[in-house]
């Protein structure tokens, strides 16, 4: 775990100008890394189950990512307008709500993609997924959030 903390820290710091220019960021990038972990822990968990009790498996894999994804993309909508606001609110800054509010979409939308593949992937490989599956879909969220609303930021400042 320690070695996937400093992959997100090493995403972070591609980014130190970046949020040297607007310490808003900083304020605003546990939300963007909390959401995405919290939503594909909640996939991740379900899918384990549903492998567990057989529930989940190859006649019916591609619906049940189909589905997650679909769930992952309409709670990122959700809660990008709710962030949004908040960052507008808070801030008093559009853009940084805009900025946010896509991140958002984006992370939950990779959460979900994480939190039911990497399951799959690890059952697949017969390796038990209640014991993987979290740190690498913790480790894809914090990336792929940290990214996306740094690099979201980074393009709207420039």
């Amino acid at each position: 775990n320690l070695v996937t903390a400093i992959v997100a820290s090493i995403v972070i710091s591609f980014f130190e100008a970046t949020i040297e220019q607007m310490v808003a960021l900083a304020v605003l990038m546990p939300i963007v890394a909390s959401m995405g972990g919290n939503a594909g822990t909640q996939t991740m968990t379900v899918a384990v189950r549903a492998l567990a009790t057989h529930d989940l498996g190859p006649a019916n894999a591609m619906r049940v990512i189909w589905r997650e994804c679909a769930v992952g993309l309409l709670n990122g909508l959700l809660f990008a307008v709710i962030m949004a606001a908040i960052a507008y609110f808070w801030f008093g800054s559009d853009g940084l709500g805009l900025v946010i509010g896509v991140a958002m979409v984006v992370n939950l939308f990779a959460a979900a993609l994480a939190g039911i593949l990497i399951p799959l992937g690890l059952d697949e490989l017969n390796l038990d997924p209640a014991i993987a599956s979290g740190v690498f879909v913790t480790t894809v969220t914090d990336v792929v959030g940290f990214f996306a609303f740094l690099g979201l930021a980074a393009l709207w400042l420039a």
